[in-house]
Order: C-alpha cells, then structure tokens, then sequence
C-alpha cells in the first residue's frame, strides 16, 4: 500500500484586518478539504498574520526559514498553500524560493492552482510569469491605496495611523463603504496646552528644544505615554504643520480646518524660521535666551565692522535685599581691536549694561510712538503712496490700450471704404496705418500687464504691511512687561544689528520688514535708521 504523502501547509495574510476577517480559517479549510481529496495527511501547519509578501524578503519571513530546515531534515513531502502568492509576491525572490523546495524533493502545490512543476523551461517561465504578475498587482494594489488614502486625506478625513499630539481620534459617526465606523480627528484640549505652551517658549522666549525638554520635566508635565518630553519629540511638534488646522498624509494635504487648528499660521512659520536660523547660524536670532545680553549677536563696531562678543571684566559690588553681592561686569568687546592694537581705533570694549539700556530706552520710545499713532498716518507713509501712484499707472495704460484698440477698429471700418473707392486714404496707407497700430496695441498690452502686475504687488505688500503693523502693535503692547528672554525675541525680530562707535555713538539697522513703520516714529530731530547718543 502506498504510504501517505506527509503535508506542510503555510497560511499567510497581509495585515491585521485580514485577520480579523477570517481569512486563515477560510484558507485552512480549503488546505484540509484538498488534502483529503488526495489522501495526503497534514502534520504541520503555518500561520503568517500581518506580513506582506511583497514588502518582507523570504530570509526574514521565520516560516518560509522553519519550513526550508524541515525540507532539509526531510519532515515532509509536499508543501501546500490556498494559492501560491501565499509563499510570496517579489518577482525577483519568490520564483527562486518556490524551485528550491522543489529541488529539494519537497512538491509544491496551490489548493486552487495545483501543482507547481519544473519538468521544462516552459514551466520554469510560467512560475516566473506567475509571480511577476503578482508582484504587478502588489505594486498597483499599493499605488491604488496610497492614491485613495491621499484622496480622503485632501477631503478633510483622517486615515489613520498615529494620531499626532495635540488630537485624539473619536468615532463622529462616520462610516467607509464596508459601514464600518471609521474615526475622526478632534483636538485634545489638555494636549494642546501643551503645544501652544511649546510654541510660547520656542518663539515668544527663545528657548531651544533641550531647554524645553527639561522645563516641560520640572513642571511635571508628561507626555501621552506617561513619560516626559524628548527633545526629539519637541522638534517633532515644532514642525508639525497639522498643528495649524490640516490633516497631513504624506504628500497628500487637505484644506484648512479651523476645528483642528491649534497653532496660527504666523506663529508655525516663525518657529520653522527660527529652527532654520540656528541650523545655519545666520544668527538672526538668539541661540538661546538664558543670558543677561539684550542684543548677544547683534553688535558690530563702527571703526572695523567686526562683531562684538560678550565677555566678563571684573566684577563689581552692589547691594541687593541688604546683601552685599558680586556682580559680574559684562561688556560687548571688539577682539579685534584687542588682538590687533592700532589697527581698529574704536574702544576695546561697551559696557552691556550701557547698551542694552539705550537700545532698550529707544525700543520703548518708538514702540509708544507706534502705537499713539493714527493707523492711517503709519501706513500713509509706506504703501498707500504707492498703492496710488501703482494704480494711476495702471489706469492710464488701461486708457491707452483703450484708445488704440478703438483707433484699429476705425482703420479695420475704413477698408471697405478703400475697396468701394470712397475712402480718402490709399490702400498701402492704411494698410501701413493698420500694421502701425497693431504694433503699438502689443507694446500697450505688456505695458497694461506690467502696470497691473505692479499694482496687485502694492495691494499684496500693503496686506503684509497691515500685518507687520498688527505685530509692531503687539509687541508695543506687551513690551514694558515682558520678561528679559522674551525682549532678546523680540530685539531678534525688529533689529538687523547695531552698530557702535567711541562715546557709545549708536546706529541701529532695523529689520527691513519693520524699517519703514520704525522710521516714522523717529524724533523730528533724528536721521532717518540713524540716532546719534
């Protein structure tokens, strides 16, 4: 009698919710119902859940790795599947896998697709065909899914995935075309206080993420897992667009949603700006806030344009509370001028104290100037000029355009004229008259354009204007009271650098965003960006 063939079986599905769906146990019994029908005996079978063919390599799939070794100790004699894409779906390893079992005396065979033999090339070339065929519907089972995910991602939904800090994901009712329930985003309020108190000290106090990290940890606050804050994790909040309303996928972004809005956009694009600055040290803003200098990085010397740095000298005494303390002496020192005597002939060094105090004293006068002007009167002064100027412009090459547009339909009037014989002009007249005008319409239209295009770009800057105007007011309003961290942010914001000569003769270069608005509070007296002390 002969004896029974002896059956391994391997059962694999790609992910979780096939599992869930019953898939291996749909596979298991067509295994067994096709191993009964040939007399085979099943010793052993193999469950895969959660492993994509097409993505993980046979060497690291531990079934295909145990069902090699018993081939090799001989356990068995035919390894069975519910179909051969079970074993895998890569056209350039599963083909490969599939021969070496049988050429290692084990047969291969699909409950649905029968046996896989290598008695001929041709066999040889329909086991590779199968699995480039199956490689080919992996790859557009995927681009198919990945199109569908950016899709509803573009359409608002959330699909899934992490939830990013700052949102929790709830169940508003929504259901998927299978009426599952599928989850929706909403802000976590306890969450979000967080981020926006990231957001404060990043930007509005200038701290960095380590110094964050630590902060958040001595106020004994906790992320969601229960543990603290990474600085990693902080950089990763930072740069989180989704923060400013939007559910983000990838490449796929939707449009903006004000109920998943946590951050401003203003204040997200001033922290990339700021994260950008200390990666390639333009210097623009502080590196840190944590020292005593309103201005660390701001201060150039007029006599050889080298930047000043802080350094200590001394120390003097000075009687805080009733308690005699030593106070360090800080100054902005010019190394060059020390390194180099005679060759740069401002001081050595500027008290900070000094310093700060002055720039400080101006920043005070022009912010109350600022905000004790008349609206109207600050943005007069930049833009509404040009607004007017931009728009008379393009009006005027409107009109010409008109007019000649006019002249060449007249002439286009008069040829029938010409052809009855009861025009004045002659033929080769106006046809000269006709190739004359239409040269001065083309030249009229790129004028028209340029005109237009330079008034839209006054309207666009006159928004922006009204924005930078909007912080100048802001930063008025609360500048009195702001803590030295949140100053030096603010400084970074409004001021290029200052420069300073002997006798403390300062020039302070503003940010060009705020130049204009800054000079208009300037005293009657005063150079405009230049202020002599």
């Amino acid at each position: 009698m002969e004896q029974k063939k002896r059956v391994y079986t391997l059962y694999r599905v790609s992910t979780v919710g096939q599992v869930d769906q019953n898939d291996i146990p749909m596979q298991k019994q067509a295994c067994r119902e096709f191993a009964d029908s040939h007399g085979w005996t099943i010793l052993k079978e193999f469950s895969e859940k959660g492993v994509s063919g097409f993505k993980v390599s046979a060497k690291d799939r531990d079934a295909i790795v145990d069902l090699q070794t018993a081939a090799l100790n001989g356990e068995y004699d035919v390894l069975l599947v519910f179909m051969f894409d079970r074993l895998g779906r890569r056209d350039d390893e599963t083909p490969f896998v599939v021969e070496w079992f049988v050429q290692h005396g084990i047969e291969v065979w699909s409950a649905t697709e029968g046996q896989q033999r290598f008695d001929s090339h041709v066999d040889k070339l329909m086991n590779y065909i199968r699995y480039w065929q199956a490689s080919g519907e992996s790859v557009k089972t995927s681009i198919r899914t990945k199109t569908r995910l950016g899709q509803l991602t573009e359409e608002g939904h959330y699909t899934g995935g992490s939830v990013p800090y700052g949102y929790r994901a709830v169940d508003k009712g929504r259901r998927n075309k299978r009426n599952r329930t599928v989850l929706d985003l909403e802000i976590d309020e306890k969450e979000a206080a967080v981020v926006r108190l990231i957001f404060q000290k990043y930007v509005k106090e200038g701290m960095g993420s380590l110094r964050i990290s630590r902060y958040l940890h001595e106020q004994n606050i906790s992320g969601r897992s229960g543990h603290g804050f990474p600085n990693i994790s902080i950089n990763h909040i930072l740069k989180n667009k989704a923060l400013t309303g939007y559910i983000v996928n990838g490449d796929a972004v939707s449009e903006h949603i004000p109920a998943l809005q946590i951050i401003d956009e203003d204040t997200f694009q001033k922290a990339q700006e700021i994260m950008s600055d200390r990666v390639t040290h333009r210097n623009a803003y502080p590196l840190n806030s944590k020292g005593q200098a309103l201005l660390a990085g701001k201060v150039y010397c007029a006599h050889c344009g080298g930047r000043l740095t802080l350094t200590t000298s001394g120390s003097t005494t000075k009687v805080i509370d009733g308690v005699k303390r030593k106070i360090p002496k800080i100054r902005y020192q010019c190394h060059y001028n020390v390194r180099h005597p005679g060759e740069c002939d401002g001081q050595s060094g500027y008290g900070m104290s000094k310093v700060d105090r002055i720039v400080d004293e101006i920043l005070r006068l022009k912010l109350a100037q600022i905000k004790g002007a008349p609206k109207s009167d600050v943005l007069e002064r930049r833009h509404k000029k040009e607004i007017k100027a931009a728009k008379t412009t393009a009006d005027s090459a409107k009109k010409k355009l008109a007019s000649l547009k006019a002249e060449l339909e007249e002439y286009r009037s008069e040829t029938i004229k010409v052809i009855r014989g009861e025009s004045k002009l002659t033929a080769e007249l106006l046809t000269g008259l006709l190739e004359e005008t239409t040269q001065k319409i083309a030249l009229a239209e790129e004028e028209t354009q340029a005109a237009n295009a330079r008034y839209e770009t006054a309207v666009s800057s006159s928004k922006q204007v009204e924005k930078d105007y909007a912080q100048l007011l802001s930063w008025a309003d609360i500048y009195d009271h702001s803590s030295l961290p949140e100053k030096k942010m603010i400084v970074a914001n409004l001021i290029e650098k200052v420069t300073i000569g002997r006798d403390y003769q300062m020039e302070i270069e503003f940010n060009f965003m705020y130049d204009d608005l800054l000079k208009f509070s300037l005293p009657a007296n005063s150079e405009p960006g230049e202020i002599g002390l």
